[in-house]
C-alpha cells in the first residue's frame, strides 16, 4: 500500500474515532478534538511507516505490535498535553482509534 493511501486511510478512520471519544468522554469540543487527532497522526504516522518499512520480514508482526503500542502511548501523551486531559481518556481514545485503523487496513489488504 502506498504511503499516501495509508495515511489517508488512517486519517479517515482515526479522526472520527478521536472526535467521538474525546468529545463524549473528554468533553472536548469536536473541532479541537479533530485538530488534535490530525496533529498526533502527523507526528506519529511518518516515523511509524518508515520504521515498518525497515523491519525484517521474520518477526514483522512482533515489531508491528511494539511499534503500534509506542504510537498509542505517544499519541496519548500528546493528546493529554494538547487538550489538558488527565486520566485514561486520551490513552483509551488512542488505543481505540489505532485499533480501528489497523482493522481497516487489514480488511482492505485482505480484500485486494
Amino acid at each position: 500500500m502506498p504511503y499516501v493511501f495509508a495515511l489517508a486511510l488512517t486519517v479517515l478512520v482515526e479522526v472520527p474515532v478521536y472526535i467521538a471519544a474525546l468529545t463524549v468522554a473528554g468533553r472536548v469540543r469536536p473541532t479541537r478534538a479533530g485538530v488534535a487527532a490530525l496533529i498526533v497522526n502527523g507526528v506519529t504516522h511518518p516515523p511509524l511507516w518508515w520504521f515498518l518499512t525497515h523491519v525484517p520480514a521474520a518477526g514483522y508482526w512482533e515489531y508491528f505490535a511494539v511499534a503500534e503500542a509506542v504510537v498509542c502511548l505517544v499519541e496519548g501523551v500528546l493528546l493529554s498535553r494538547m487538550l489538558r486531559l488527565r486520566g485514561p481518556v486520551p490513552y483509551a481514545a488512542s488505543v481505540t482509534a489505532n485499533a480501528a485503523s489497523i482493522i481497516a487496513g487489514l480488511l482492505l489488504a485482505r480484500a485486494t
